[in-house]
């Protein structure tokens, strides 16, 4: 038998989760659980023809454990798409707590509005149409939004990630969470650079260098997971 450093590997999630294990996880654990405002929205954004890119319902069970046990009242989200994170969140923040939501596109927006409507959250939605980048900046150019919010969720362009996280780190009170999605890129991370499709590597690259910047950054503690298609939590300490 081969002589292995670390056995340990063969209890890598990222190894073993196989479309059969992820089948496994949503069935047994995930759909029984989840609201059926947020199965409705789900369902309603399976026909858009970017519907891959929404967030895992997987992800959005972890995200409403972390939602429930920080109870933030002031939230930010930068990429909605059609809305299930922000509905997600929406529906676990105060009847008087406010998300600033900021997505480039309203037409993927209003897929998931009826729903958002019907599940009565409209009210604590700040939806704004914008790149976010301009919108952060505002943000901290103003004294009073500094360490303001207790929680943001990112699901956007992966190349401004780092971007993102310089203004958001500032935003964000010690103590507050920022969550990042889409952080292993399908698994694309940990391939021979040679082996990601062209058209793949430029989010593959800035995935690698966000991790890695993340690891290095002592303003945070962070937990790098492979739920859904991966998501780095981070927890301000500094």
């Amino acid at each position: 038998m081969e002589n292995i450093k670390d056995p340990s590997i063969y209890r890598n999630p990222v190894i073993l989760q196989s479309e059969e294990l992820t089948k496994y996880i949503l069935e047994t654990a995930v759909y029984p659980r989840e609201p059926e405002p947020l199965k409705e929205l789900r369902e309603a954004t399976i026909n858009h023809p970017w519907g891959f890119m929404a967030t895992l319902p997987d992800a959005g069970q972890l995200m409403t454990l972390l939602l429930q046990l920080l109870n933030p009242k002031k939230t930010i989200e930068v990429g909605v798409f059609t809305g299930y994170s922000l509905l997600l969140t929406a529906l676990n923040i105060p009847d008087d707590g406010k998300i600033t939501a900021i997505d480039i596109d309203r037409k993927a927006y209003e897929v998931g509005l009826p729903v958002i409507k019907k599940a009565g959250v409209e009210h604590k939605i700040n939806f704004i149409e914008s790149p976010a980048l301009p919108i952060l900046d505002k943000l901290v150019e103003d004294p009073a939004n500094e360490g303001s919010f207790d929680f943001a969720f990112i699901d956007a362009d992966k190349e401004n990630y780092l971007n993102y996280h310089e203004r958001l780190i500032k935003l964000v009170k010690v103590g507050g969470l920022l969550v990042y999605d889409n952080t292993l890129w399908g698994g694309r991370v940990s391939w021979p650079e040679e082996q990601v499709p062209p058209h793949s590597r430029p989010g593959t690259q800035a995935a690698i260098q966000f991790n890695k910047t993340i690891t290095n950054d002592s303003r945070v503690q962070f937990a790098l997971t492979s739920v859904g298609d991966g998501l780095n939590i981070c927890r301000r300490i500094a």
